[in-house]
């Protein structure tokens, strides 16, 4: 008996894989952690509940959604473009990253994860959100509900979440365009 494979092909991270066989049914974590050596994603709960598995799935149109990947086969993916965590930092031509997105950094200054386990789809979740925020601003009064709809999904069992929110909250207010003046309109 044999397993039933089918190629897939799709860009990660901006880089073109494929086209790879992969087992009919193998979820897109796995195929992340073992085919790719991508492991920054992680699973946690398996159920697409935690959404510490979720990856950046960026559409045609430009813009992008979260995906979680310990429930949705890699096939999906096929023909789509993908960004992990890993995807994030600038890195040199050694592959060592030389330099952090504004979310990772904020991250870091607040000191937003203990165990750091879920902090891939927080990361994740939260650059999405700045880049919806770079198409259509929010007004100030609405930064706070805006993150909380955005982040709602991501559990954290260490934080208490204070930390994350207030790191997104810093991006958001010290990246120029993302929040609207008071009385201006977009």
């Amino acid at each position: 008996m044999s397993i039933a494979t089918q190629p897939i092909t799709l860009n990660i991270n901006g880089k073109d894989v494929g086209p790879v066989d992969v087992p009919e049914g193998l979820m897109m974590i796995d195929f992340l952690h073992e085919y790719l050596d991508l492991t920054g994603s992680r699973l946690g709960c398996g159920q697409g509940i935690c959404h510490a598995c979720v990856v950046i799935h960026d559409k045609p149109d430009g813009t992008s959604e979260e995906v979680r990947s310990c429930i949705t086969g890699a096939h999906w993916f096929n023909g789509r473009k993908v960004r992990t965590v890993e995807g994030h930092g600038k890195r040199n031509e050694q592959g060592e990253v030389v330099e952090l997105t504004p979310v990772q950094q904020k991250f870091l200054e607040h000191f937003s994860f203990q165990c750091g386990y879920c902090t891939p789809g927080f990361v994740n979740g939260a650059t999405i959100l700045v880049e919806q925020l770079k198409r259509k601003p929010v007004p100030k009064d609405q930064v706070e509900a805006t993150i909380t709809q955005a982040l709602d999904g991501h559990i954290c069992r260490c934080t208490g979440y204070v930390r994350y929110y207030e790191a997104v909250k810093a991006v958001i207010t010290s990246t120029p365009g993302l929040v609207l003046d008071s009385g201006s309109e977009k």
